[in-house]
């Protein structure tokens, strides 16, 4: 015999496990990082005390201004990340929702995933100084060069490692600096030929430029789209593809030039 149910009873009937399924999503970790602005380090300058750049055998200029190197902070591979706040982050500026594999692609330990980010920041130091001596047309055995930040890893500031050896060594080739006094911001992964690439978590990375006093970034023509939706008011967005044309770009916005903007 079949018992006619209720409308009422039929539809919390229905809801209840439509709950149970939205309460198990709830408690269990989603395969996302939560990401922050992180710190910011002038690479013509000291960071925790050390020179960033070091120069020995070849004549270098006095600089001025900054070129700070950006980096994000994000929650560990193995942490936790809740469907609270996954939801708490897309509705937050200072945070960012990003694929757990596109920030830790290699998997493996926290302590293996520090020990590949720290040889990917040596091998983007050893090509940024090949890339700099490339772009001013030097030999890469004429001098020493030697690049010190600690412990930050992973390949995105080889763009500003190397705009920072061309300015220690040649400024803008007329006797002035890259920097025209400013404090310039930027990111980017560098090849031995002067490319330019891609790096991920722009967003939080204009803000921490922002942050500490730049009103310049140079972000990779690439992800101009993630730099524009955060951008802060008075932050100036430069996009490049190479290194010549970060070169290029800062000196055209030192002398009044046309400068590309995102």
């Amino acid at each position: 015999m079949l018992t006619r149910l209720s409308r009422p009873r039929a539809l919390a009937l229905c809801v209840l496990p439509v709950l149970a399924l939205f309460g198990t999503a709830a408690l269990a970790p989603l395969p996302f990082t939560l990401a922050q602005p992180g710190v910011t380090a002038d690479v013509l300058g000291e960071d925790r005390g050390k020179p960033v750049i070091t120069i020995t055998g070849a004549e270098t200029r006095a600089t001025e201004g900054q070129l700070r190197m950006t980096t994000i902070v994000a929650t560990g591979p193995k942490a936790d990340v809740r469907i609270g706040d996954v939801v708490d982050g897309w509705f937050r500026t200072d945070r960012a929702v990003m694929p757990r594999d596109s920030v830790y692609s290699t998997g493996g330990s926290e302590k293996e995933i520090e020990q590949h980010n720290l040889n990917d920041m040596k091998e983007s130091q050893n090509v940024a100084v090949d890339a700099a001596l490339n772009q001013l047309k030097r030999e890469p055995g004429s001098m020493r060069v030697n690049v010190d930040l600690g412990d930050i890893g992973g390949p995105s500031a080889g763009l500003f490692l190397s705009l920072g050896i061309i300015d220690k060594l040649d400024g803008n080739g007329k006797g002035g600096g890259l920097t025209g006094g400013r404090t310039i911001a930027g990111t980017g992964t560098i090849t031995a030929d002067g490319k330019v690439g891609a790096v991920g978590g722009v967003s939080m990375k204009v803000q921490a430029a922002h942050r500490d006093g730049a009103t310049v970034f140079l972000v990779p023509e690439a992800e101009c789209r993630q730099a524009e939706s955060e951008r802060p008011d008075g932050m100036r967005l430069i996009p490049v593809t190479t290194l010549g044309g970060a070169v290029d770009a800062l000196k055209a916005l030192e002398s009044g030039g046309k400068v590309p903007s995102c």
